[in-house]
């Protein structure tokens, strides 16, 4: 399997837990959904049908943590643009605290069962061009991406502990030997929407705040050149 790697960063980011209202939070990565938006505006997919191309079915994608994970708390000025047809006009404003990620740093894996969506995908990293702007969550947060290269990942079945540098998916049959001086959270995301955005699935997700590797014990992994990862 061919795999597309690039790196993702920016100053601040904020992908919204879905749980939470007046204050939002933010998980510590981009959900998959989020990763799938994010390479949608790379090649240009309209927003109310890029969906359509990356169900699970057709599109893995992995996402390791390069930079510790930090979080800070800024107050924002919300304004209701309904309400007025000049932004001078807006006298009405609600602040709002939220929860962001600060300098946050990630690495993508991606590849895609349509040779016509990989290829664009790839193009545009080669090239490092952009059709939309790429951004972390909100518009606001401006992304910049770095063009890794493309791996050949091999199918390794295990059988024993192993490190897995990416995030993975968590459930009671996986075994986690937890080390000292690792800080792991877990929590739940959103891993497929369709495209009326509702959420088809959640899923349980592992991570070591610095991005350290994880000593479990999974059924397989996909390696290349010394990488250890697991597709969400």
């Amino acid at each position: 399997m061919k795999a597309l790697v690039f790196d993702i960063k920016g100053d601040y980011g904020h992908f919204r837990k879905f749980y939470t209202t007046s204050s939002p939070l933010t998980f510590s990565i981009p959900p998959r959904t989020s990763v799938c938006g994010i390479i949608g505006a790379l090649i240009g997919l309209d927003k109310e049908e890029y969906l359509n191309y990356f169900k699970r079915e057709d599109a893995n994608i992995a996402i390791q943590i390069l930079s510790p994970i930090n979080k800070t708390r800024l107050s924002i000025n919300l304004i209701d643009t309904k309400t007025a047809k000049m932004y001078s006009k807006i006298n009405n404003r609600t602040q709002v605290t939220y929860e962001l990620l600060k300098s946050p740093n990630y690495r993508i894996y991606f590849s895609h069962r349509c040779e016509n969506i990989y290829n664009k995908v790839k193009l545009y990293l080669e090239e490092n061009k952009n059709y939309y702007t790429l951004s972390l969550g909100l518009s606001e947060f401006i992304a910049e991406y770095k063009y890794k290269g493309e791996i050949n990942l091999k199918h390794i079945s295990n059988d024993d502990f192993t490190y897995i540098d990416t995030v993975i998916k968590f459930d009671e049959e996986i075994k986690i030997e937890f080390e000292n001086k690792k800080e792991y959270f877990k929590d739940t995301m959103q891993n497929e929407m369709n495209n009326e955005r509702i959420v088809t699935e959640y899923t349980k997700v592992l991570l070591e705040r610095c991005g350290q590797p994880i000593k479990c014990n999974i059924d397989y992994y996909l390696g290349d050149r010394g990488e250890k990862i697991v597709f969400l």
